[in-house]
């Protein structure tokens, strides 16, 4: 029997790009699955995400920052998926309050919860590369300085910290992985809230340009959303991930002219331009960014699967067949 057979699981952003990609594989493990979302237009929750299983789910409507719902919801739960977040580094800058009412004080709550409520739950954060800020070489460990460029980053690393001290002294079993660029089928391409792919998926299913900013050398790498559910699930199963940060990372990092280069080829369609960068959003980039995911790979056997060419292939047929879900 495998670990979430007849596992009670809560999901956090349950009707967003990774927390359905999620909830679908759980379904067919056999978990009893809660999914949390709140719905907000800018933050990604999409209904139609978990349009197949939504008879195998349930489905709450609420916001993190609600700490009444989620006193309730949190009870019961063998698991918690804390994906929730205000993900835009723009955002972040030009509205700082709500990133820090989302990504810092409601993950207290959310503890303070389990605390109080379950504290037998193990809980799994999604937090982000953003907290390394630019790099000082490359691949980027988890021994890296955190030296965030924007306020997401900074509140991210109050979720973080809060995660391993309610690990350490009140014994909530938390894992914490900081996610890279994640793609893949259901993520948000109405604007580059969530990543800057999900406008360029857009961009090239409606013949509009992809828009590379600056010189389009700057190297990222990119994990195909199948590969970081399994993350996520291994780092839930496993106890060696307890009070535990990892780094997710892919084999094929790539300059982003590359990636535009590849997506059009893919797609056999469209094209792409180098624009100079948005003086707004050239102030918090942080240059070339890759992770080195060798502790992950070490103490729980991950390692992405999908290359960036299957997965850019997966992505493209997937918003082919269900662009009008999602515009």
């Amino acid at each position: 029997m495998n670990f979430f057979s007849g596992k009670r699981v809560i999901i956090t952003g349950g009707l967003g790009f990774i927390g359905s990609n999620l909830a679908l594989k759980l379904a067919k493990e056999g978990a009893a699955i809660t999914l949390v979302d709140s719905l907000i237009p800018e933050y990604g929750g999409n209904l139609w995400n978990v349009d197949a299983i939504k008879n195998q789910v349930r489905i709450n409507i609420s916001d993190v920052r609600d700490e009444y719902s989620l006193k309730y919801l949190i009870q019961g739960n063998d698991v918690l998926f804390n994906l929730a977040g205000q993900t835009s580094h723009l955002d972040s800058m030009n509205n700082p309050f709500p990133d820090l009412e989302i990504n810092a004080r409601s993950q207290l709550s959310i503890l303070e919860a389990c605390r109080k409520h379950n504290p037998l739950i193990k809980v799994v954060f999604a937090s982000t590369r953003q907290v390394y800020g630019t790099p000082e070489a490359l691949p980027v460990d988890e021994r890296h300085p955190l030296r965030p460029v924007d306020v997401n980053g900074i509140n991210k690393i109050a979720g973080e910290s809060y995660h391993l001290v309610y690990n350490n002294v009140y014994n909530i079993k938390t894992a914490v992985l900081r996610l890279t660029n994640t793609y893949g089928p259901r993520m948000r391409i109405k604007d580059a809230r969530q990543t800057f792919l999900g406008i360029w998926i857009k961009n090239l299913l409606q013949q509009q340009p992809i828009l590379v900013f600056g010189d389009g050398k700057q190297v990222r790498d990119f994990n195909y959303v199948d590969d970081v559910v399994d993350a996520l699930m291994l780092a839930a199963e496993s106890d060696e991930a307890n009070g535990q940060i990892f780094n997710l990372g892919a084999e094929d990092p790539a300059s982003l002219k590359d990636v535009a280069e590849l997506m059009v080829a893919t797609a056999r369609t469209g094209r792409y331009e180098i624009v100079p960068f948005p003086n707004e959003l050239k102030k918090i980039d942080i240059g070339d960014y890759y992770g080195d995911y060798r502790k992950i790979r070490s103490k729980l056997g991950w390692k992405p699967k999908v290359n960036l060419q299957q997965g850019l292939a997966q992505t493209i047929e997937y918003f082919r067949a269900n662009l009008e879900h999602y515009l």
